[in-house]
């Protein structure tokens, strides 16, 4: 089960498993994605907050609930559409984390631009615990965050470490006492933004990593094109000539 909520322009989604420790079986992968998928064109939503009830970010994969007459290529398949779905989410998305995060649950939150944790919280790659490989996009994510030495240290023993240790390699943005409270602001500031503006942002980042200098730069000259046709790089410049603190964005197109 995924709760949403809203408040103005920032929506939380709860996993709400903590029987499970959060896991999340095929119907709820599923249900993750279907939401996601749907916040992806409300305009109305800025900002996603991801997050887990009871003391738990997610356990990963609920391998119990797993139909053992499904064929595992299906069953990854599934998970896999998953994983593009949030990777290519075009909108600022956060993970809330506090407690664990293993697993597909651990790649789950470092999927999200950015991870603000608890002092309670706990990242694992448990996968060889299980007798499996790393899924979830794990592959391919962790080398680009942590480098190739320290993303095989973390998968192949298989270790928890802390929310402060997670920082320092790069895996969490930030580690708060207040996390909600903190996440809540940054959300807020988030949702302020030309939404337009960091939806392409966003998409230039993650595809730059894998691109030469010369298609970065032609993608930025695209992105920026995109932008000049909307309300807000009017409203910005207006606002910095006016000294105005806190415009109003739309993310409306403007050509007409």
């Amino acid at each position: 089960m995924i709760l949403e909520t809203r408040d103005d322009a920032v929506v939380t989604l709860t996993l709400n498993r903590p029987a499970r420790k959060n896991a999340l079986d095929p119907e709820s992968w599923a249900l993750l994605r279907e939401k996601l998928e749907a916040l992806a064109v409300d305009d109305a939503a800025r900002v996603v907050v991801l997050t887990g009830a009871g003391g738990t970010f997610c356990a990963g994969s609920d391998l119990a609930g797993s139909s053992a007459e499904e064929h595992p290529l299906t069953k990854m398949g599934r998970l896999g559409r998953v994983a593009i779905t949030v990777h290519e989410f075009p909108k600022p998305l956060i993970a809330l984390v506090d407690g664990a995060a293993v697993g597909a649950g651990a790649n789950l939150a470092l999927a999200c631009d950015f991870v603000v944790a608890t002092p309670a919280a706990r990242f694992g790659q448990i996968f060889a615990r299980r007798g499996l490989s790393i899924d979830f996009g794990g592959s391919w994510l962790l080398p680009r965050l942590v480098g190739l030495q320290q993303a095989k240290r973390l998968v192949l023993l298989a270790d928890l470490i802390g929310a402060d240790e997670a920082r320092d390699l790069g895996l969490v943005t930030w580690v708060e006492e207040d996390a909600a409270t903190f996440t809540a602001s940054l959300a807020r500031r988030l949702a302020a933004l030309p939404p337009v503006a960091l939806a392409q942002s966003k998409a230039l980042l993650n595809r730059g990593v894998t691109q030469s200098l010369r298609d970065a730069l032609d993608n930025e000259t695209r992105a920026q094109a995109v932008n000049l046709a909307t309300e807000d790089a009017p409203i910005a410049y207006r606002a910095f000539l006016d000294k105005v603190a806190e415009p109003q964005y739309t993310g409306r197109w403007a050509v007409r």
